[in-house]
């Protein structure tokens, strides 16, 4: 049997189980991996992910009245809310990216009606691989059809970002619910975060994309990254710019002595990791994958160095996979602070990279990274399930 033959199984026997029914849709959204560009995406910059063949499945079934209910297969928890009365579930936070979605939708003047759904998904939890965005776009489109709406998909990434925001409390920069909205097999998506311009970008053939999960929570995360985020924001002040999208090392330069240390080292990777997504997009179009590779070990160096997110797990990682042979570049990629790697390899040295990372990890650490090869999948969509 396909492996998705056996999920949308799974997910309709639970829905039957749940809800004393059959779904008749199922809206899919991926996850993502960001191959260079962190941290610029809230510095209106430049980053280049990829959507990955690891995703969020919700089978659903519409209802007549505004009542949604929510059963996670991957939490084995129900939730259930009406949607003229939006809060919170402190008891089952997963929730509250779907409620968010439904209350961002409604501020945008959708008529939504309600939905019966069974959610589960395959993007690792925590790791930095944004199943939230994954979760969000799902829901947004889950909402859409039930109530037989539709928004171009740069409006559903938009409206998801505010629910992130506004709703959960989390100041997301609009990359990741973006390329799960746009994403396309085979190519990375350059955006600019600004004008929400943006472009796919093919990847190389002969290339895998391996991403390392370094099986570290990123804790500290939610207040490093608004700390990072405030620094920016004061170094675009004193620069006199509107983000630091706006500024080059020239400028940073001339302005060190109004700057503290840590918001000189903040604002120069921002600058130089702006300058390297536009190098590394240039890189890959000719096809120069050692360029592209170059550039990925010098953003883990900015990351490391100038912008204190990484671990020593993280760097442990990105060693390891330095030495390997046909490992091109190696980097973080997410927040920071634990989460994953992500590192570019030649395609027939994928199975022995993969065997030395794990290995080589599980010495230096004691940890056991899951590694996953990911391809470069098409973004969300709905289709019809009924048999």
């Amino acid at each position: 049997m396909n492996p998705n033959d056996d999920r949308l199984e799974r997910l309709r026997v639970a829905f039957r189980r749940q809800w004393g029914a059959e779904p008749v849709l199922c809206a899919r959204a991926p996850g993502r991996v960001n191959l260079i560009g962190e941290h610029t995406d809230y510095n209106d910059g430049f980053v280049l992910p990829m959507a990955i063949d690891r995703d969020i499945w919700i089978a659903f079934r519409p209802r007549e009245d505004c009542t949604v209910r929510l059963w996670s297969l991957d939490f084995g928890q129900a939730s259930a809310f009406a949607l003229d009365a939006f809060a919170t579930d402190a008891s089952a936070p997963w929730s509250n990216y779907v409620r968010g979605v439904a209350w961002a939708l409604g501020e945008k003047g959708m008529a939504l009606r309600g939905l019966d759904a069974v959610i589960q998904g395959t993007v690792p939890v925590g790791a930095g691989l944004s199943s939230s965005a994954a979760l969000e776009v799902a829901a947004g489109l889950a909402l859409l059809a039930s109530a037989g709406e539709s928004l171009p998909p740069e409006e559903l990434a938009l409206a998801c970002q505010r629910a992130e925001n506004e709703f959960v409390g989390n100041r997301c920069g609009i990359m990741d619910q973006f390329v799960a909205a746009l994403g396309r097999a085979g190519h990375a998506l350059f955006l600019d975060c600004r004008t929400l311009d943006y472009r796919h970008v093919p990847l190389p053939a002969d290339f895998r994309i391996v991403v390392a999960n370094s099986m570290v929570k990123r804790a500290l995360v939610d207040s490093a990254y608004n700390e990072r985020r405030s620094q920016c924001e004061e170094a675009a002040r004193v620069l006199g710019v509107r983000a630091l999208r706006d500024a080059d090392e020239a400028a940073l330069a001339s302005a060190r002595s109004r700057l503290s240390d840590a918001v000189y080292r903040r604002a120069r990777h921002v600058i130089t990791e702006n300058a390297r997504v536009v190098q590394a997009v240039a890189a890959m179009r000719r096809g120069d994958a050692e360029t592209f590779g170059a550039l990925m070990d010098a953003s883990h160096a900015s990351l490391r160095d100038d912008y204190e997110v990484s671990c020593r797990e993280l760097d442990a990682l990105v060693e390891i996979a330095r030495r390997q042979v046909g490992c091109l570049g190696a980097r973080l990629t997410g927040a920071g602070f634990g989460g994953c790697t992500v590192n570019l390899v030649q395609a027939d040295a994928v199975d022995a990279f993969v065997a030395a990372l794990r290995e080589g990890y599980r010495e230096q650490t004691g940890l056991d990274a899951e590694i996953y090869v990911c391809a470069a999948a098409d973004g969300a969509g709905v289709r019809d399930i009924r048999p």
